[in-house]
């Protein structure tokens, strides 16, 4: 499939813009072909109209019209082939096994939302029928259940050019929802998001959706973008990235005359908690997966351990000392995401002790693992140290006491996750640090690492602030559905006129809430 650097609007295609983007091989440095062009306010205005349009008849398709869009999606993905993962490779410096598991990722969301709908109980649809001969007054017939927000901005995330971008999860999501989408192309992702958007488009006219339920912008800034946000078109948003930018749009969304909700996820630092006993039994294999762990995809996760509490242990830190300096770096997304990474650990470094630096390949981007070591006390004096530094670095923390450790977990502010690592017996001799941690993540593990997010109903990617603007809310999963909802009541409707899901005779035959008891 050829690229052509033009903005999809829809069904159509243009580059009225006159600024040019171009992407860059973060391996080599190497500028890649062809020219993007700069959506134009113009543009926005188009795609702003088209989906408003096409939400009018998107909102009323049924769930397996949407399940079948989004199997087609996946489908088209799948169709580019190499093509899709050639061009992931040149713009992210990842490998063909990570560009084959995140393309499995992406199909594999869309069709697990297709199966969600198929099956349809996610409505929540409750019944409560009329009780004319009530007394003192009669109950009027009272059906309620959720239903699509309208047209959402969704926002490329750097770190996973497709998972999380143009067809990732909160596109998915919203689409099942039955709301339209328009993406803002992630600046380092450029090819691979056209060739994704194409397949979208190509999706949406092969099953008869509505010209405007899609629409993908490019942009190499924040023009766009912000433009987007405070469109009075646009009723929510999803964002994956950096606090900053993340927080400038939750800001900016909740000062329009009418404010909207941002589902941005923000970073984490996703603390790591070793108990003494699986210390003294498994101290250094914990130790050598605690360092794949922080190395992996070159910390570009947004699961990264970036900070692991421990009670003194000689034998963990000296596992760190002696394997940290093996560790391997690689080419990180973008210059910038390196340069911020060199910022941040020389910053640490300064009131740190390292531990251990890993070695760099070769390459434009490319950066060295870092693993560093402080105390609590020093942790207290100096907070920043808890911030996030986005790449294959983490910081130790060593307490002298329980004590230490619960206040430690106490001062945490909002992450994705936590681990803990313990025996049973650690478990229970610290199940208050375990209550601690509760109230500060979406995820809390025990005896693993956070790097893995299974896509799937149970799973929660959120947190409370500053990981995400909702701690209400995850950006995986199926759950994910209802950020791009609200419950709507029904009250005295003739049947005739109800959605199909809250009719009588449950013509769908899914679960629902009646006379609070849920049936079929």
């Amino acid at each position: 499939m050829q690229l052509t650097g033009r903005n999809i609007i829809g069904y159509e295609s243009f580059s009225e813009g006159t600024v040019a983007i171009q992407g860059v091989n973060p391996a080599t440095g190497e500028a890649l072909s062809p020219l993007f062009f700069k959506a134009t306010l113009d543009e926005l205005e188009l795609a702003t109209e088209k989906a408003e349009k096409a939400f009018q008849v998107y909102r009323k398709k049924s769930g397996f019209e949407k399940a079948n869009f989004l199997e087609k999606i996946a489908e088209e993905i799948e169709n580019l082939g190499d093509t899709l993962l050639e061009r992931y490779m040149l713009e992210s410096g990842l490998p063909n096994a990570r560009a084959m598991g995140e393309r499995g990722r992406t199909v594999g969301q869309l069709r697990l939302y297709a199966h969600l709908l198929r099956e349809g109980s996610w409505v929540d649809a409750r019944i409560d029928a009329a009780m004319p001969d009530r007394q003192p007054a009669p109950r009027p017939d009272l059906r309620s259940m959720e239903r699509p927000l309208g047209v959402v901005g969704v926002f490329g995330a750097s770190n996973f050019p497709l998972a999380f971008s143009v067809a990732g999860g909160d596109t998915t999501s919203a689409f099942a929802a039955g709301c339209c989408v328009i993406v803002k192309a992630h600046p380092a992702h450029l090819g691979t998001s056209e060739l994704v958007g194409l397949a979208v488009q190509k999706a949406a006219q092969a099953t008869g959706m509505p010209d405007g339920v899609f629409s993908l912008l490019f942009d190499d800034g924040h023009e766009i973008g912000m433009a987007l946000v405070k469109h009075p078109v646009i009723k929510a948003v999803g964002f994956t990235g950096s606090l900053k930018g993340g927080k400038a749009l939750f800001d900016a969304a909740v000062r329009r005359p009418e404010p909207i909700p941002v589902y941005a996820e923000m970073g984490s630092v996703n603390p790591v908690f070793v108990l003494p006993k699986i210390l003294a039994e498994k101290g250094r294999s914990i130790a050598n997966s605690y360092l794949a762990s922080v190395t992996l995809g070159v910390g570009q996760f947004c699961t990264n351990p970036g900070m692991l509490f421990l009670e003194n242990n000689q034998d963990f830190i000296d596992e760190i000392e002696k394997n940290a300096p093996h560790t391997q770096g690689g080419i990180m997304l973008t210059p910038g995401i390196k340069d911020a990474y060199v910022r941040g650990t020389e910053h640490s470094k300064q009131f740190t002790q390292v531990m251990g630096v890993g070695k760099a390949p070769e390459g434009f981007t490319a950066v060295e693992p870092v693993f560093l070591r402080t105390d609590i006390a020093s942790l207290n004096a100096k907070p920043e140290l808890a911030e996030e530094i986005f790449g294959p670095t983490s910081l130790i923390v060593e307490a002298n006491t329980k004590e230490e450790i619960l206040i430690a977990a106490s001062n945490l502010d909002g992450h994705l996750t936590a681990t803990v690592h313990g025996t049973p017996e650690d478990l229970i001799e610290y199940s208050d640090l375990l209550d601690i941690l509760e109230q500060k993540v979406g995820r809390l593990i025990i005896n693993g690492f956070p790097t893995g997010v299974e896509v799937n109903h149970a799973m929660i990617h959120g947190g409370p602030f500053p990981a995400t603007t909702d701690s209400r809310s995850t950006s995986v999963g199926t759950k994910a559905i209802t950020r791009f909802t609200r419950p709507v009541s029904f009250q005295d409707f003739p049947d005739e006129l109800l959605p199909d899901e809250l009719k009588s005779d449950n013509p769908l035959n899914i679960w629902r809430l009646v006379e609070g008891e849920w049936k079929k």
